[in-house]
């Protein structure tokens, strides 16, 4: 790779991954608890809520969280029938109240057997793994593996298996799995190595990383962001989703 390129890249990583990221960016939601599971849940919302405008995502993720009493994971586990009503009226694009009533019923599932959802994402990882499809094929699995899933909801969660580029959840996994000393991203979950991670990869990633060459597939898919996860290796081995920090704000934020 070019060295002018790669010290652009390393250049705008060092601009963007700083505390000033979270206000404006819905990492901000989780960034508003303490308790891990709330950081956790308050993540996992706002990520699957992630497409369209930020200030939207981050806006609807602050009210879904209010109607959790602003303590999700209490309220995934001690929820009430009563309590639930409070989220009949919730929606956010696609998102309907019979996809967060879902979402709701899986987290208290999860929750009443585990004291963390990392292990929701690694049922079907192994240590030697190269990356995280393992994990998000199982994660899939067992997300609707309770009983009368709505099969609208099955669209709001992405799987490798059916070739999407999983992009909210390879985010959501960035924040959960990778830590530096600058504080965006919380490095809570320490089964998944960052090498193992993948970019998140969106048509605005997408763009930026075709402009410069880093990818060759003309499919915006798995493939692509595996492909464009491996050629950020070349760069850092061991971290290489620190690069969605420049490709990101390349696309979205400088509309390069």
């Amino acid at each position: 790779m070019d060295k002018k390129l790669i010290h652009f890249l390393n250049k705008k990583v060092d601009e963007y991954n700083q505390p000033f990221f979270i206000e404006a960016d819905p990492i901000c939601i989780p960034h508003s608890f303490s308790k891990k599971q709330d950081i956790e849940i308050a993540g996992f919302f706002a990520a699957i809520f992630a497409w369209g405008n930020r200030t939207t995502i981050i806006k609807k993720s602050r009210e879904l969280m209010a109607l959790m009493d602003n303590a999700p994971h209490h309220f995934c586990i001690e929820h009430t029938d009563n309590d639930l009503k409070k989220l009949l009226h919730f929606k956010h694009r696609t998102f309907n109240p019979t996809d967060v009533l879902y979402f709701v019923a899986f987290l208290k599932h999860h929750y009443t057997k585990n004291i963390s959802l990392e292990t929701a994402f690694t049922k079907g990882m192994q240590k030697s793994d190269a990356n995280i499809e393992n994990g998000l094929n199982e994660f899939y699995q067992y997300f609707f593996s309770l009983e009368n899933v709505p099969k609208r909801t099955m669209k709001h969660i992405a799987s490798p298996a059916k070739n999407a580029t999983c992009k909210r959840l390879s985010m959501y996994l960035r924040w959960m799995v990778r830590k530096d000393k600058n504080g965006v991203d919380f490095g809570l979950w320490k089964t998944i190595k960052p090498s193992q991670l993948i970019v998140p990869l969106d048509v605005h990633v997408a763009r930026v990383a075709r402009y410069f060459k880093l990818i060759e597939r003309k499919a915006t898919d798995w493939q692509t962001a595996v492909e464009l996860t491996n050629v950020m290796k070349q760069l850092d081995n061991n971290d290489p989703t620190k690069y969605d920090f420049a490709l990101f704000a390349l696309g979205v934020l400088e509309k390069f």
